[in-house]
């Protein structure tokens, strides 16, 4: 089974060089095809392949040698053993399946996250405290495992914090003190989720914490949920819904920075920045420019970095976004000239720092300057390592190897082997 989900995996990591080499998405393929563009998604994962003709559709429109499928050079030429491609079709399909079921350890963690997320009655806990301060400050712990990049703890931290804090929700007398603590437990829940590419919980935990934000009253917890609602919004491409609601909730926030608390205008601030990356991922110039120019301006009154639950929200921050909508935009050269300043700059969140450098070789890697994107990379992992292993970074990985034919960069290629990305 194992040999059959690396099989399947290879061939998925085959169609999606392919694709990226041509410049095309998966929308653009799967409308060639006449697919709906989630098969191109399932393909590309290593799963969904019924048939062989499925593969042999695909790789004449990709311009792929059958070969590298496992299948004859022309349907008409028969293999030399005649069940094999029907043996392989069996091996695709038995590992389309295998792939649904990553490790079991992995399994377990999701799985209690995913129930800790569910709506109905919480999990049980035993003898959990619930006191209002030991709550926030487990919380805090939380919030601190996500901007120091430790993903794989965090994962395991969120599933009883949050059957806790819904207990004590349970409680009419105890909703003030506690909704707030756990709709910001979902929102660190969405993020976290979103790093992982599983939007499909992050839908879920989206959802509860704007229901608690909600429930809670409070404008700034509700215009944090905003916030990672819009996220969520940006990543499945809903760009212009994720700039309007940013723009309804930002409007109903602004004015009077000189008499609003920290805390205020830190949510606030994040909520424009998040503006900033739903409107230059969907090519939107002059709302990119406006959601700046408000930062910008909100930050003249207010520097929270640290690692807590208002954290990470100052003028370098701003700068930062400022960078990455640049690369978003295409303008990698100015992309570039923006962030030589900060690689000087003291940036105290380890996901911040990684941020930076991410973007950096994301402006090389477009103007073609292979080695300096992958020097880049590198400072990436040394602030944060687990932030380089998200499948967005193993995808800019593996763009980068695909333009690398001549294999001038030993060092980037033995770089991806350890990210697990194919060779």
């Amino acid at each position: 089974m194992a040999e059959a989900c690396d099989e399947a995996r290879r061939i998925g990591e085959v169609i999606r060089r392919a694709r990226v080499l041509q410049r095309r998405s998966q929308g653009d393929v799967a409308a060639a095809l006449g697919y709906h563009q989630s098969k191109m998604s399932r393909l590309e994962s290593g799963r969904g392949a019924e048939d062989v003709r499925v593969l042999r559709t695909v790789a004449r429109e990709l311009g792929i040698p059958p070969e590298q499928f496992g299948l004859a050079a022309t349907p008409d030429v028969p293999a030399t053993d005649p069940g094999a491609e029907d043996m392989h079709r069996r091996t695709f399909l038995a590992a389309g399946a295998a792939a649904f079921v990553p490790p079991a350890d992995s399994v377990t963690v999701r799985a209690e996250l995913v129930r800790a997320l569910l709506p109905g009655r919480p999990p049980a806990v035993a003898n959990a405290p619930l006191d209002p301060a030991v709550l926030r400050d487990r919380l805090g712990v939380a919030r601190r495992l996500f901007h120091t990049c430790d993903y794989t703890a965090l994962e395991r931290t969120l599933p009883g914090l949050i059957a806790d804090l819904r207990q004590a929700t349970g409680s009419a007398r105890a909703t003030d003190a506690f909704s707030p603590l756990l709709a910001t437990a979902y929102q660190t829940a969405t993020s976290l989720l979103l790093k992982q590419h599983d939007q499909g919980t992050a839908w879920l935990a989206a959802g509860r914490a704007m229901a608690e934000a909600e429930r809670s009253g409070d404008p700034l917890i509700l215009a944090s949920s905003v916030r990672v609602q819009t996220h969520v919004l940006t990543r499945e491409k809903h760009t212009a819904q994720a700039v309007a609601l940013v723009r309804h909730t930002a409007d109903q926030l602004t004015g009077s920075y000189d008499r609003r608390s920290p805390e205020y205008l830190a949510a606030l601030g994040l909520l424009l920045l998040r503006g900033v990356t739903a409107a230059s991922g969907g090519g939107d110039r002059a709302a990119t420019e406006d959601f700046l120019s408000e930062a910008k301006e909100v930050a003249r009154y207010v520097s929270l970095d640290r690692p807590d639950a208002w954290a990470n929200f100052d003028s370098t921050n701003v700068a930062l976004h400022e960078v990455s909508a640049l690369v978003a935009l295409g303008d990698a050269g100015l992309a570039l000239k923006a962030a030589h300043p900060l690689m000087r700059r003291r940036i105290p969140v380890p996901e911040r720092r990684a941020a930076l450098w991410l973007e950096v070789a994301r402006a090389h890697s477009r103007q073609g300057r292979l080695a300096d994107g992958y020097r880049a990379l590198r400072i990436a992992e040394t602030c944060a390592a687990q932030d380089v292993r998200r499948p967005a970074v193993r995808e800019l990985v593996a763009d980068m190897m695909a333009r690398d034919r001549r294999r001038s960069l030993p060092g980037l290629h033995e770089f991806s082997r350890r990210l697990g990305v194919p060779a």
